[in-house]
């Protein structure tokens, strides 16, 4: 019994670092067309990690940053922190460093300002969940990103193996449950000092905190869906049309 189930922990972790693999490939060639008609290098904003200390070996909306930077072509990330975990300050930029993928940490609230200016070229996130209708739900702070970025004309790509798709789902909005994680999170923040990692208090002590730990992006804002099987736009047809096997 310990032999299959190791077998099968592996046989899941390999079919997970060829899915992300071939999410890079997919989603390079969206960079690559963006480059096309940039002087400078590509400027690709991401939130949270959806890296390889999330997944296996590549990520998923970090993939097609390897992958691109891998080729050779110049490009940038804009390293949204992600609070109040940061997620996206602690892990996703050290990854990408440890790759030598330039990058620049900001604060969640710039990345609308950054946009605004014309220095965001496209966005790619990753998805904890997604509906066969293309709704998405991902960390806190993404569907303003979205927001953003639509106000804006900016591509928004979800970065997901299909595993991510949950195929009784219809409306993301009504039905994904939205964790409600401690306040500890939102009252304190950690880090490094002198070699030791501490935790401050931020918040008054009196001052209640509401920790949400995601959102849902309605597929209306979401440019596309960068899979296993190729990209599509983040509706139920097109979904099902790279995923017939599990079309109604």
């Amino acid at each position: 019994m310990v032999a299959v189930a190791l077998r099968t922990a592996e046989l899941i972790a390999d079919e997970d670092a060829e899915h992300c693999r071939v999410i890079g490939q997919h989603g390079s060639k969206l960079i690559h067309e963006i480059a096309q008609g940039n002087t400078g290098p590509v400027n690709v904003l991401t939130h949270c990690n959806a890296g390889w200390l999330a997944f296996v070996d590549y990520g998923s909306a970090t993939a097609p940053i390897y992958a691109a930077h891998d080729t050779g072509l110049p490009l940038h990330v804009w390293v949204t922190e992600t609070r109040p975990r940061n997620q996206g300050s602690k892990l996703t930029a050290w990854e990408l460093g440890q790759h030598g993928v330039p990058h620049t940490v900001i604060a969640d609230s710039a990345a609308g300002h950054l946009m605004q200016r014309g220095e965001v070229d496209l966005v790619i996130v990753g998805s904890d969940r997604t509906t066969y209708t293309g709704d998405v739900a991902n960390k806190i702070g993404t569907y303003l990103e979205a927001v953003a970025a639509e106000a804006n004309s900016i591509p928004f790509y979800v970065a997901l193996p299909s595993s991510s798709i949950d195929w009784k789902m219809r409306d993301g909005l009504k039905e994904i449950p939205i964790e409600q994680r401690g306040d500890e999170e939102i009252n304190y923040a950690d880090g490094w000092f002198d070699g030791q990692h501490i935790a401050v208090r931020i918040a008054p002590d009196e001052s209640p905190a509401a920790n949400y730990g995601f959102d849902v992006t309605p597929r209306h804002l979401v440019t596309g869906l960068i899979t296993e099987r190729g990209v599509c736009e983040a509706n139920e047809s097109s979904i099902c049309s790279l995923f017939p096997e599990h079309a109604p």
